[in-house]
């Protein structure tokens, strides 16, 4: 029987914690996939017993300056990761199940088209899956 896929972003799902981005922005590894930087640290590495992957997505006000502008990218990068993040999760189905905190920076000045962010998303999650298979 196939596994249904859940396309949620749930309250949990959202990096909120100040302890944890400060954790997440002081040692967090990162590479830049454009127009994203993205900042990763495994949850068990702040700490976090939580087995759920939680993001942040941050627009620089200093890159876009119209709060509208930075508003629909946010959205937009919150929605193809909601649809993408399945993909983040095939090599979690395995024993060793890994959760991560992740920060998504906009470090473009130009609005892109929700293809060009989707498709960034999906290489940034693919590279996420090989990091995580890494260790």
């Amino acid at each position: 029987m196939e596994q249904q896929q859940d396309h949620s972003f749930k309250k949990n799902e959202r990096l909120s914690d100040k302890k944890t981005i400060t954790r997440l922005f002081a040692s967090g590894k990162s590479f830049v996939v454009f127009p994203f930087r993205i900042i990763y640290l495994p949850n068990s590495a702040i700490g976090n017993t939580s087995d759920v992957t939680q993001i942040m997505v941050s627009v620089s006000k200093k890159r876009l300056k119209s709060a509208v502008k930075r508003n629909r990218i946010k959205r937009l990068i919150r929605e193809s990761y909601r649809i993408n993040k399945s993909l983040l999760n095939e090599e979690s189905q395995s024993v060793n199940k890994h959760s991560w905190v992740i920060a998504f920076i906009y470090i473009d000045k130009t609005i892109h088209p929700f293809s060009v962010i989707q498709k960034s998303i999906q290489k940034a999650l693919q590279k996420m899956n090989s990091l995580s298979g890494n260790k």
